[in-house]
């Protein structure tokens, strides 16, 4: 593999493991700091929106400035969300550290192209978006321990030295993007005409990548922002959960040093189908029991699941667009997304409060059986290449 995609792993890796360290502790911060438990989750939400709202911009942005330029601009929106969270966890104001989140998802949502980035340095897509994955390993394993450590050798109101920390990451990442070579367009190099984005969205095959995405992401969110609150509910401490997110985290990237292989020998309809009925086992996992076995098992095939849907989807939605074309078609795919991740953040708390952990897992169930199915009816036979206009 490339310097550049190396490079582009080392980047993702650190804003990975900040958003490790996130899910760690936002929900406990939003406990604590919250006017009402309805509210526990906002913050994770606004990240989630913050997020949303920078992925058609960021892909727009890129289109005019350049990958290098754009990036930089989301790390340094991070940084100031990180800055802004310190001060306001200091106040315990809930308000202002809602808006430190949503700075911190605007930088996370200019980060999320680093996937597609790598695609386009590499002639290998599946082999280059698995390395991009693959760098969460470190993140699994240093993001909830680093929250934990931090704020024990360190300890300050509300979690505060954490976002110091997370400050560092960012920081530590515009430092590592300057030394990437890009693959740029330039939309003046080809007179192939660029389809219109409800040409790129009538495909078959983008209809399935983004609907497996919005679906294994949303789900893998929901269950994910509401595990710290159901395992605090039923007597679990910060390291318990911590450990458990550690393994849910590490069963989301540590498959990506061979999924790659398994799309490229047995399809990416295959590996959804897979990870559709780990996503099952999952929650039938939860629905047995609460004890400290059953939470890290069933987070741990949680995230196995997405890691197979997650990159399978990304390599089909890579297929369907031709280089003229990728920031619409992007843009397009972030959004439809990332829309849905926010509104599995803002209502997880919410019904983990008021419906109880089992039912959330048993309510998940129908929603990857939608995936399952179509999967089964939008790829008949085998899922192949779109048909692109040649640039």
């Amino acid at each position: 593999m490339n310097k550049n995609v190396l490079l582009l792993a080392c980047c993702q890796g650190l804003i990975t493991t900040g958003n490790i360290l996130l899910v760690t502790i936002s929900a406990l911060v939003g406990q604590l700091l919250s006017p009402s438990a309805a509210l526990t989750t906002l913050p994770v939400a606004m990240q989630m929106a913050g997020l949303l709202m920078a992925t058609i911009p960021a892909s727009l942005i890129m289109a005019k400035t350049g990958r290098r330029l754009g990036f930089s601009l989301g790390n340094l929106v991070g940084i100031s969300g990180t800055l802004l969270g310190v001060w306001a966890l200091r106040e315990s104001h809930f308000a202002l550290f809602c808006v430190a989140t949503t700075l911190i998802g605007i930088g996370t949502g200019f980060a999320t192209l680093y996937r597609f980035a790598a695609i386009e340095a590499s002639d290998k897509p599946a082999t280059a978006i698995s390395t991009i994955m693959a760098s969460g390993v470190v993140a699994a394993i240093l993001g909830p321990n680093l929250a934990v450590w931090v704020n024990e050798v360190y300890p300050a109101l509300n979690y505060a030295n954490s976002f110091v920390a997370l400050s560092g990451l960012y920081v530590l990442a515009l430092l590592l993007l300057q030394g990437v070579r890009f693959t740029e367009v330039d939309p003046h190099t080809t007179d192939a005409p660029a389809r219109t984005l409800k040409e790129i969205v009538a495909q078959k095959q983008f209809q399935l990548a983004v609907l497996v995405a919005m679906i294994s992401y949303s789900v893998m969110n929901f269950l994910m922002t509401a595990t710290p609150l159901a395992m605090h509910r039923h007597g679990f401490d910060l390291a318990d959960s911590a450990l458990v997110i550690e393994w849910h985290v590490l069963g989301m990237f540590l498959p990506s040093f061979f999924t790659g292989k398994l799309i490229e020998r047995f399809g990416a309809r295959v590996m959804i189908l897979l990870g559709c009925v780990l996503y099952l086992a999952s929650a039938g996992i939860n629905l047995l029991g609460v004890s400290h076995w059953h939470f890290l098992l069933a987070l741990f095939a949680l995230g196995v699941g997405w890691n197979f849907m997650f990159i399978s989807a990304t390599q089909l939605v890579s297929q369907t667009y031709a280089p003229q074309e990728r920031a619409k078609a992007q843009a397009c795919n972030e959004f439809l997304v990332f829309s849905m991740v926010v509104a599995s953040s803002l209502s997880a708390g919410f019904l983990e409060a008021t419906i109880g952990w089992q039912t959330l897992n048993l309510w998940s169930m129908p929603v990857v059986l939608a995936a399952f199915i179509a999967t089964l009816v939008l790829s008949r036979g085998s899922v192949t290449p779109a048909r692109l206009p040649v640039g």
